[in-house]
């Protein structure tokens, strides 16, 4: 009866472990990134992932029509300016996009506001929702009207977006005695 037992035991740590081997393979597999097309006018694709985020309820020809007619209203805004309305709101994502955030990190009993710096591709994202939400919280009579006025205080770094920012480095350096918990 021993014999029997130990070669279970044996059978029962093989399959343990082939299981292990396999989860661990099926956790490190990542989804691939989707290829987001170029959008139709200036054949850009961080225009076309900012008009999916500017997207309500899968109407993107809307979008698209909200962000075109912001850019002509900023290129109306600013005629002295001798960049192009595109180049004006790719400066003004540059002007509100933050280096650095900080992560909550629980360490023995006690939460940290902990300073880490951000992906790029999560840097965009960032800034491209902070600029449509505080667009969205303004008050005018459009949303590419409230989109431009956006664009044109991110531009001049001022507005919402660029407060968010700067909200959000000022706490990563309050709390940068605690960057040494990074993860």
């Amino acid at each position: 009866m021993s014999k029997c037992f130990s070669e279970s035991v044996e059978e029962d740590k093989n399959a343990t472990q082939t299981k292990t081997q396999v989860l661990r393979k099926m956790r490190k597999a990542k989804p691939k990134k989707r290829l987001i097309l170029p959008d139709p006018v200036f054949n850009d694709q961080k225009v076309s992932k900012f008009v999916n985020h500017l997207m309500y309820d899968g109407k993107k020809n809307t979008s698209y029509e909200i962000f075109y007619a912001a850019l002509e209203t900023v290129k109306a805004k600013l005629p002295n300016e001798e960049k192009s309305a595109l180049e004006i709101w790719k400066k003004a994502l540059d002007n509100i996009t933050p280096q650095i955030e900080v992560k909550s990190r629980r360490i023995g009993g006690a939460t940290f506001q902990v300073p880490t710096e951000i992906r790029p591709e999560r840097k965009e994202s960032i800034s491209m929702k902070n600029m449509i939400s505080f667009a969205r919280k303004r008050g005018g009579k459009s949303m590419s009207d409230k989109l431009a006025n956006e664009i044109v205080d991110a531009f001049n770094e001022q507005g919402g977006a660029f407060k968010r920012k700067e909200d959000m480095h000022r706490m990563a350096e309050a709390n940068r005695a605690f960057a040494h918990f990074r993860f």
